[in-house]
C-alpha cells in the first residue's frame, strides 16, 4: 500500500474543481436509514473510508444496500440482526469508526434498545459523548457499561418526550438525539441545538419521512413524536470543509480555479473569512471562481488592531476550517491571531509549517499568531507526518506552495475525509504522486 504524497510545490494550477458529499451529513444521513424499514435513497455520497466503513457495518447489521452508482446507493433496513450488537466483528468495526455513535439514536428509537463499543477516533483533544448519552438518559434510556467486554447496554424501550437543555452545541449529540426523539411518545424539546446546515438537511430529511421537528435552522428544536417513518430520497450538500480549503489552495498557490456548485447559500461565513484574509473570490451563479493573485493582505479590525480568527459553534465559523485558515494566513500579508476554541492540541500541526520556514508563535495550546510573509519568501519543501484530517490537508496544501519536494506519511489520515485528493489535484495541474 503507498501511503505517502510526494508533491513538487510552485506549481500554479488551473481548472475547474467539483466538491465531494458533505462527510458529517454523510455519516448522519446514513445512520438515519435505520429508523426506517422502507427504502431509501441517497446520493452524493463521498466515496471515502469512514463514509464507506459506517455502509458495510450497516450491511452486516442486515440493511439491504445496493449501489445504483458511485454515488448513489439505496438502503433498506427492514430486518436487523440484534445479536450482531454484542459480536467481537461489531466491537472491531464500530469501536474503530467514530462515526458508529451515530447509529445509536436510530436503534433506540426504533427498537427499544442497543450496544456500542467505546467509541474511537480522530487524536484532537478530548471529543466527549457525554452530550449523546445525556440526551438518551433524558429520553428515558438506562446505560449499563459492561467493562468486561468494553460495551453500553442501552434499554430504551420507553422513550418519553421531555425538555433537553445541551450543555454543548455539539452537531452529532444534537443529531443523535432528534433521531432517537422522533419515535418517542410526545414532544421533545431541545434548546442550544446545533444548527449546521448538516444537521438542518437531516430535519428536512426526517420531515419528508413524517416525522415532525420544527424550528429547523435556530437553536431551539420542537420534534412532536410519531410512530413510524417511512422512505425518502434526499442528496448530501457539497462539503464545505473542502470548499474553504480550495479557496485556500488556489491563493497560496496564485492560482486560477472554479470550485462548482458550492451551496453557496449554505456556506454561511466562510466566504467572508477567507475575504478578510485578503483572497478575492466571486459568486458566479452557484460557483466559486478565484482568480490568480499574486498577493493578498489581512484586514485589520475598524481601530487598527490585528484580526482574530476563531471557531464558534454554527452560523459561527467552523473548527475544522480554522487549520486551512491558519496556513493560508503564513503566505499573507499582515498578521492574524487564530484561535482554536473548541479543540485542544488541533494547532500542534505549526511545528511542520516552521521546519518550512513559516513565520508563526505558538501562544498556547489554543493560539497562534500568525506572521505573514507576503509570498516574499517561499516556504520550504520537507518531509512531515499527518496527525489527522484537517492538519494533514492543511500541511497539503502548504506543500504545493512550497519550493521543492515534500513527502506527506500517515495520508490515510487525509483519505478519511478528502476522497482520490490526488487524482482531483492532479487535474488541476498539481504535481503530486503516491509513493
Amino acid at each position: 500500500m503507498k501511503n505517502a504524497f510526494e508533491i513538487q510545490g510552485g506549481k500554479k494550477l488551473k481548472g475547474e474543481i467539483i466538491p465531494q458529499g458533505a462527510k458529517n451529513e454523510a455519516l448522519q444521513i446514513i445512520s438515519a436509514v435505520l429508523l426506517t424499514g422502507e427504502k431509501m435513497t441517497i446520493s452524493n455520497i463521498p466515496d471515502i473510508q469512514d463514509v464507506n466503513k459506517l455502509i458495510e457495518l450497516l450491511g452486516d447489521m442486515g440493511v439491504e444496500v445496493n449501489r445504483i452508482s458511485r454515488d448513489t446507493a439505496t438502503f433498506e433496513a427492514k430486518e436487523i440482526d440484534q445479536d450482531f450488537f454484542n459480536s467481537e466483528a461489531f466491537k472491531t468495526k464500530g469501536g474503530g469508526l467514530r462515526g458508529s455513535i451515530m447509529i445509536l439514536g436510530p436503534l433506540l428509537a426504533r427498537f427499544g434498545s442497543a450496544s456500542i463499543p467505546k467509541p474511537g477516533g480522530d487524536k484532537i483533544g478530548r471529543r466527549r459523548l457525554d452530550t449523546h448519552f445525556l440526551g438518551f438518559e433524558k429520553l428515558g434510556a438506562r446505560f449499563d457499561f459492561n467493562p468486561e467486554n468494553g460495551f453500553y447496554n442501552v434499554d430504551a424501550s420507553n422513550l418519553q418526550g421531555t425538555y433537553i437543555l445541551l450543555d454543548e452545541a455539539s452537531v452529532t449529540g444534537t443529531a443523535n438525539i432528534v433521531m432517537a426523539a422522533v419515535l418517542a411518545k410526545g414532544t421533545t424539546t431541545i434548546y442550544n441545538a446545533a444548527c449546521e446546515p448538516y444537521l438542518q438537511q437531516l430535519c428536512k430529511m426526517l420531515n419528508r419521512m413524517g416525522a415532525k421537528i420544527s424550528g429547523i435552522g435556530s437553536n431551539l428544536l420542537t420534534i412532536e413524536g410519531v410512530t413510524e417513518l417511512g422512505g425518502t430520497e434526499h442528496r448530501m450538500l457539497p462539503d464545505m470543509i473542502e470548499i474553504g480549503s480550495f479557496i485556500g489552495m488556489a491563493a497560496m498557490t496564485g492560482s486560477e480555479i472554479t470550485i462548482k456548485d458550492v451551496h453557496y447559500d449554505e456556506l454561511g461565513m466562510i466566504p467572508d473569512v477567507f475575504k478578510r484574509l485578503g483572497i478575492k473570490l466571486e459568486r458566479r451563479g452557484d460557483d466559486i471562481y478565484i482568480p490568480s493573485q499574486d498577493h493578498y493582505e489581512i484586514d485589520t479590525f475598524i481601530d487598527g488592531s490585528l484580526l482574530t480568527v476563531a471557531d464558534s459553534p454554527w452560523p459561527g465559523f467552523t473548527p475544522d476550517l480554522l487549520s486551512i485558515v491558519l496556513v493560508v494566513a503564513t503566505q499573507a500579508k499582515g498578521s492574524v491571531l487564530i484561535h482554536q476554541k473548541m479543540f485542544e492540541s488541533r494547532l500542534f500541526f505549526v511545528d511542520k509549517l516552521l521546519d518550512m520556514g513559516a513565520n508563526i508563535i505558538l501562544c498556547d495550546p489554543h493560539r497562534a499568531t500568525v506572521i505573514g510573509l507576503d509570498k516574499q519568501i517561499q516556504l520550504r519543501g520537507i518531509s512531515m507526518t499527518s496527525p489527522d484530517i484537517r492538519a494533514g490537508v492543511s500541511l497539503l496544501i502548504a506543500a504545493l506552495s512550497a519550493q521543492g519536494q515534500s513527502t506527506i506519511y500517515n495520508i490515510e489520515q487525509i483519505e478519511r475525509g478528502y476522497q482520490n485528493i490526488d487524482e482531483r489535484l492532479r487535474a488541476l495541474g498539481a504535481d503530486i504522486k503516491r509513493v
